[in-house]
């Protein structure tokens, strides 16, 4: 008996180990074939295709059956405005638009930087000099202004003709350009058919008091009369009472509204010359 149970003993165990054997053979095939499934059926990861077989761009990765489909990769974001990229790729900022008419400011009616028959209006400046004493002015000036007032009082408006001059250096008589003889233009000007009115006008704005401008410039100029230069809203009553000998009291509320004095007025250069004698803005 010994004998037959050290045999059995070791039958058992060579059973034993017979079956580890088997159990790990049987176990090891399942694992590898599994191991194959997801190496051959399931996707790799990010949706690529296989190493021996590249996809193309245009190419999209099939998801698994029953599985959930990777994203799409993101589109670049394009330019707001594809003109304004520049060649290296880089947004360039918008150009500027240019201003339109409506968004500038509209210039004044009257400033110191006009034309020299325009009003010379700076109301954050200092009153300029009003002069009354024809003894100050330059001889040239003093003679011609002398023989505009003669010619006035003559009442014949033709005695103006030779001062008026022609060609270039004619006398400015308007702000615009005048077709014609410029004694006929006056007499036009004029209520009355022989052009005594304007003479009238004419004199009168030569009695008031005068302004000398931008001495020492080639704009310098002697004005008359001084309202060219004085802002209307810092008249006293003194120099108030010279200008409605010269125009009325309504002209002078029209003109408060303008921004400054714009009927007749005459300018004579430092040389003798008669530059203008115009009304108007």
């Amino acid at each position: 008996m010994p004998r037959r149970g050290a045999v059995r003993s070791a039958w058992l165990a060579l059973c034993c180990a017979a079956a580890s054997v088997f159990l790990l053979a049987a176990t090891a095939v399942p694992a590898a074939a599994l191991s194959e499934i997801q190496r051959e059926e399931l996707p790799a990861p990010g949706g690529t295709a296989p190493a021996d077989q590249p996809a193309s761009p245009d190419q999209k990765a099939t998801p698994p059956e029953g599985g959930v489909p990777s994203p799409e990769p993101a589109k670049p974001a394009e330019p707001a405005n594809p003109d304004s990229t520049s060649p290296d790729g880089k947004q360039e900022p918008p150009a500027e638009q240019p201003a339109t008419p409506e968004d500038s400011e509209p210039e004044g009616p009257a400033n110191d930087s006009g034309g020299l028959t325009s009003p010379r209006v700076d109301p954050n400046a200092p009153l300029p000099e009003v002069v009354y004493d024809l003894g100050k002015l330059p001889e040239p000036v003093r003679r011609m202004h002398n023989l505009i007032v003669e010619a006035c009082k003559s009442g014949d408006i033709e005695k103006l003709r030779p001062l008026i001059g022609s060609g270039d250096s004619a006398t400015q008589l308007s702000l615009a350009d005048i077709d014609g003889d410029p004694v006929a233009f006056l007499k036009g000007l004029s209520g009355d058919s022989d052009g005594q009115e304007i003479l009238a006008i004419l004199e009168e704005v030569l009695d008031a008091g005068f302004v000398h401008l931008d001495a020492g410039t080639p704009q310098e100029l002697y004005v008359w009369p001084y309202f060219f230069a004085m802002p209307l809203d810092r008249l006293d009553a003194k120099q108030r009472v010279e200008l409605f000998k010269i125009v009325t009291a309504g002209d002078y509320d029209d003109m408060k509204q303008f921004g400054a004095y714009i009927f007749y007025r005459v300018g004579i250069t430092p040389d003798g010359h008669w530059s203008f004698f115009v009304a108007g803005d």
